[in-house]
């Protein structure tokens, strides 16, 4: 990356609560020195008591007007202070209401939203599909159920023509994380025909009346997925893509598919893939694929890109490509930056070590015993307060019941 001659003036405010944003405010505060303003219903533990973070709470019951008239507050306070603003989130509700308030914000904010057609495109796992297969880019098998017509009393769903167990989540994140009902998972690992119409049931009394995609099942464990972070620039050039061999996710209901550790290794041909993605549908800003590697022919199978950094994003930054550097010389100084293909090897976990170990083969004990010689980077392990550094603590012991509860051993599935 090019130099700077100078260190731009500006602020930062995040949307969120989770450890996506708390690495994105320490990536601002690590190059910048920057104190970043976090927005949130809550103010939850992984950006509690930090020293770079400011926030602003609005309350358990604050709704899509409470986060925009905040946004307005804040934006204009900083604005009449002659203050240039970024503002990032890192969700897909939040993505969405940028992308759709983008003109509004833009009175008070640099608001790097992808534009509408845009993230209807590649937030749609089925359109994302269709794009992959347009490209030669491999996916899963994949069978669509419509739930738009499931207020009708006679609605069944589909006939699904899939060898069972398959997978089943929503087409559009957006669409499916404000609703609240039992059994509610992520993702689901579905084992026969009547746990998938029982799922549809629940879905369907909850209200969702968007679509469910139900794919094959890809065999193989946790270590099979692989994780690439990209930004394109205002250009439309790819500046940044990072890939890393994901050693275990979190299998806790709400949270399955979240990597808990990585190795950031490169993968060329991933990375050409995305990129050719990207630039093929005119997406602007950073975005993180999931893959998954299919060891009945060792092809590597796009499963869906969320259209904004990610909740590990940490993993970029950790490896020597700061991930606030893009974003700051594409938007707020107007640069155009060379591409970084991050190369350099260090482990990202959020588990204690005797944790993750009790997961892994042989082979890659001995590569995680190599690549920690550089350290362990978790996004939350700062030199911060005490209080920080206590629940760092709790949520690490925190980790060990949950996979005694939810994944007590590896499974070929994953799940």
């Amino acid at each position: 990356m090019t130099a700077s001659t100078s260190e731009p003036d500006f602020d930062v405010v995040l949307l969120g609560t989770d450890i996506g944003i708390y690495a994105l405010a320490r990536a601002f505060h690590e190059r910048y020195g920057l104190t970043s303003t976090v927005i949130s219903r809550v103010v939850a533990g992984p950006i509690n008591w930090s020293s770079f973070i400011e926030t602003v709470e609005l309350g358990e019951d604050a709704q899509r007007a409470d986060t925009l008239a905040a946004l307005e507050r804040v934006g204009a306070e900083r604005k009449a202070a002659g203050r240039t603003t970024l503002l990032l989130s890192n969700a897909d509700s939040f993505s969405r209401m940028l992308s759709e308030q983008a003109e509004w914000l833009s009175q008070w904010y640099v608001v790097p939203a992808v534009d509408g057609p845009v993230l209807d495109m590649i937030a749609d796992k089925i359109e994302f599909g269709r794009v992959c297969e347009e490209l030669g880019i491999p996916v899963p098998r994949t069978l669509v159920q419509d739930f738009g017509t499931a207020d009708d009393p006679g609605w069944t769903p589909d006939t699904v023509d899939l060898t069972f167990p398959v997978v089943a989540k929503p087409a559009v994140g957006a669409a499916y994380e404000g609703l609240r009902f039992e059994g509610k998972n992520k993702i689901y690992k579905v084992d026969t025909p009547e746990e998938l119409l029982d799922i549809f049931a629940r879905v369907r009394r909850a209200g969702f009346r968007d679509r469910f995609v139900v794919q094959e099942l890809i065999p193989g464990d946790d270590t099979a997925m692989r994780s690439i972070t990209a930004y394109v620039d205002q250009r439309g050039e790819v500046t940044l893509l990072a890939t890393a061999q994901v050693l275990l996710q979190e299998h806790q209901p709400l949270a399955i598919g979240n990597p808990a550790a990585m190795v950031t290794t490169p993968y060329p041909d991933l990375m050409e893939q995305a990129a050719r993605l990207l630039q093929h549908v005119g997406y602007r800003g950073f975005a993180n694929f999931d893959v998954k590697v299919d060891p009945r022919d060792g092809v590597a199978k796009f499963f869906e890109v969320n259209p904004r950094i990610g909740r590990n994003n940490y993993y970029v930054t950790a490896a020597g490509a700061n991930v606030a550097e893009f974003i700051t010389g594409d938007l707020i100084q107007g640069r155009e930056l060379d591409q970084v293909v991050v190369r350099n090897e260090i482990l990202y976990s959020v588990l204690p070590m005797f944790l993750l170990r009790r997961y892994l083969s042989p082979e890659l004990k001995t590569l995680v015993k190599k690549v920690t010689r550089k350290g362990v980077f978790h996004p939350l392990v700062t030199h911060d307060s005490l209080k920080r550094k206590a629940y760092v603590a709790a949520a690490k012991a925190n980790y060990v019941k949950k996979y005694a509860t939810y994944y007590p051993r590896p499974t070929d599935s994953g799940f």
